[in-house]
């Protein structure tokens, strides 16, 4: 299995009848291991949707969503807890990150969680891979907002995940620290740790974020409309650009 993500006729609608509301409509992609991807649309296109569907935060309203080949939909929710908590990774434009806890006992957490005992090393490690192995001691407040969001990517790394998934990270960041944080996930996929390659997924709204990324995908209406490879910001600006103008 070569694909990270695959998502197949996937649709999402919310409520129903008259009311009903489709916010994707006949999803097909594969994400392969060891991609940069970036997910784009206009406003209400559906690009958060997608995410939380291909992240299994949330259920779609039919079709099939594999992560790392598992289908998701034969999970119950206690099963589908505890796959999401050791197969994926998610990254917030908030770093969501407790203020008591120092960066290594924030990164840890999520194997606290999942009722284990933490192993330093690979804390380490995950601190490491963001550059951040000489702060494992410094509390969310003593470190930048840079800082921050690069702690919670390692939070999102230490359970090792077959997809890390990213919703605006560089939102709440300037744009010299954004770089440097897009900077840190394309390390990620283009140095892969010991135990095998990152996948990154990630919604944004700037081109020039996106341009970071392998592979853009655009959304319009809950529709895949297209894809842009090796993109550049000004080639993702002018699709961009031409989904924002409605047609007759």
């Amino acid at each position: 299995m070569d694909d990270a993500v695959r998502l197949e006729s996937l649709a999402k609608s919310y409520g129903s009848g008259d009311s009903a509301v489709t916010a994707l409509r006949d999803i097909q992609v594969s994400l392969p291991k060891g991609s940069f991807t970036a997910v784009m649309g206009p406003s209400g296109s559906g690009k958060s949707t997608l995410l939380q569907c291909a992240a299994a935060l949330d259920r779609p309203s039919s079709g099939r969503v594999l992560i790392d080949g598992t289908d998701i939909a034969g999970l119950s929710e206690t099963q589908l807890t505890e796959f999401r908590r050791e197969s994926t990774g998610f990254v917030f434009q908030a770093f969501n990150l407790l203020p008591s806890l120092t960066a290594e006992q924030n990164v840890a957490l999520p194997v606290r969680l999942a009722g284990r005992k933490p192993d330093r090393r690979t804390v380490q490690q995950a601190l490491a891979q963001v550059g951040l192995e000489k702060k494992a001691g410094s509390r969310p407040s003593q470190l930048s907002g840079g800082q921050q969001q690069r702690v919670a990517i390692a939070r999102a790394l230490v359970t090792r995940p077959a997809v890390l998934f990213a919703d605006e990270p560089t939102g709440a960041l300037d744009l010299t620290t954004g770089r440097e944080l897009l900077e840190v996930l394309r390390k990620l996929v283009d140095s892969p740790a010991d135990d095998g390659l990152t996948t990154v997924v990630m919604v944004t709204h700037d081109p020039n974020v996106a341009s970071f990324a392998d592979r853009v995908l655009f959304l319009a209406d809950g529709s895949l409309v297209g894809e842009l490879i090796s993109p550049t910001s000004e080639a993702v600006a002018a699709r961009m650009t031409e989904l924002a103008v409605p047609t007759c």
